[in-house]
């Protein structure tokens, strides 16, 4: 997995498709692909990519960068088509490079297909060995390419009737959007671990990670896509396949703590009141003497709104956030090591001094940065600093689609709250607990993947290959 170079959880990939009849320019596919993956942003900024089908042939475009670095105007106008397919990477498995961007492109025997991928198959290494021996060869290291290799073993069959054959292979977490030169298709795993909802235009349809994408292109949203299911678009419609099964549900709990946007709503749950609810759930658990209340910002906003109304102590901004520093800048020297932190926030003196102040922040990774934000905090004269994160301790890696380092550089597995908490120098440290979490979320457990704080993996970790 590739080192996390910030202390926090790395966005996993954001995936997004649509089927237009009848669009009235020719490249309204590729350019309402481009804002979707616009809108998904957030969930991988290594690279981006759209391929568009005119019926006859796939062409693709990506490369290395943001969306808007990628993906330009006279890009749009060199991919004409009704379908079209995009993708945002982080990489979780596969080195960084244009040779693991996505989508990927593939030819075989029932002609071209297109395919984006967001989650981590945990049976990658066996997948490869056993493909290998039928004569495949692989040319990246991704499990995006395994999963077009399954589809071209089983390509004597329809496309709905392979995937349904490769879903009993695959093992993991995916969401995939997938294209051929006259139909778009949506899958979602079995424990529907990662996110994949599905909308509609007056012209045609739009599948996505997010529903923040469908408002952004103006698609109406109609549901998430089941676990398990796949959706096929082509121009007679929409049909609904049953491509396997599981007895239970395990949605990734991570998506409404910190990845997905506020304003997406994923399982029938909005992010920001999930936000806000945990917050609220952290001031029931804990009575802290304080002044007031402020968020690292952004994903630590809504919990320390929620922490703050329910606790009926003032809110306030006492970090700014420098929203135009992206996740690559010029790295300070050993001189300025401080320097990274400083670029990204800045606490505000004239609110935070003098005073006592409860820091909610969303999750702990490695403990580097909240140590810095409290000494910042400290010497912009704040007189305590009480911390405050809206998740329990995160001591397990995951397996599905998320690069959380390995288990040693998990703050919370080699050290309890206290030692955390004199570590990152707060006068108190305190966790959510995962039985508060789960009231916050509506109180079923069951729904969802918590590996990260339990170390109860949905799938069970002898399916966990020793090389992830």
């Amino acid at each position: 997995m590739p080192h996390v170079l910030e202390d926090k959880w790395k966005d996993e990939c954001g995936v997004a498709g649509l089927f237009l009849n009848c669009p009235m320019e020719d490249t309204d596919a590729a350019r309402a692909a481009f804002y979707g993956l616009y809108a998904l942003q957030h969930r991988g900024q290594e690279s981006a990519g759209i391929a568009v089908s005119d019926g006859h042939r796939i062409k693709l475009h990506k490369g290395m960068g943001m969306v808007s670095d990628v993906i330009r105007e006279e890009n749009i106008n060199q991919l004409p088509g009704n379908i079209a397919i995009g993708h945002v990477r982080y990489s979780t498995t596969g080195e960084s490079g244009i040779v693991n961007a996505q989508p990927m492109v593939f030819h075989y025997l029932q002609g071209m297909i297109g395919l984006a991928h967001n989650g981590n198959l945990v049976n990658t290494t066996e997948l490869r060995k056993q493909l290998a021996t039928y004569g495949s060869i692989f040319q990246t290291t991704t499990d995006t390419e395994l999963i077009g290799n399954l589809l071209a073993r089983y390509s004597q069959d329809k496309i709905e009737d392979a995937l349904a054959k490769c879903m009993i292979d695959l093992k993991g977490a995916f969401a995939l959007v997938i294209m051929t030169e006259e139909r778009l298709i949506g899958v979602r795993d079995p424990m529907g671990i990662r996110p994949l909802c599905l909308g509609r235009f007056k012209n045609g349809y739009f599948l996505a990670s997010e529903t923040a994408a469908l408002d952004t292109v103006g698609a109406e949203y109609i549901r998430d896509i089941e676990p398990g299911e796949i959706i096929v678009i082509d121009k007679t419609g929409l049909t609904s396949i049953k491509g396997a099964s599981s007895p239970r549900r395990a949605h990734c709990i991570f998506e409404y703590i910190y990845f997905a946007r506020p304003d997406s709503t994923l399982d029938g749950i909005n992010v920001y009141q999930a936000r806000r609810e945990m917050g609220r759930q952290m001031a029931r658990e804990f009575d802290i003497e304080a002044d007031m209340v402020i968020p690292v910002p952004d994903s630590g906003t809504a919990a320390a709104l929620g922490y703050a109304q329910e606790a009926g102590l003032p809110f306030q901004d006492g970090l700014m956030k420098n929203r135009y520093v992206g996740r690559t800048f010029i790295q300070p020297t050993q001189s300025m090591r401080e320097l990274g932190v400083r670029l990204k926030l800045n606490a505000i003196d004239e609110i935070v001094a003098g005073k006592r102040l409860i820091m909610v922040d969303d999750s702990i990774v490695r403990g580097t940065t909240s140590k810095k934000i409290v000494q910042m905090l400290r010497n912009a004269g704040a007189k305590e600093v009480h911390m405050a994160v809206a998740s329990p301790p995160t001591s397990f890696p995951c397996y599905y689609g998320i690069d959380t380092s390995r288990r040693e550089e998990l703050i919370a597995s080699t050290m309890g709250v206290e030692e955390i908490r004199s570590f990152i120098g707060a006068d108190s440290l305190h966790y959510l607990s995962i039985e508060g979490m789960f009231t916050a979320m509506g109180g079923n457990p069951d729904r969802y993947c918590d590996a990260c704080f339990s170390g109860h993996y949905p799938l069970g970790m002898e399916s966990i290959e020793k090389s992830s």
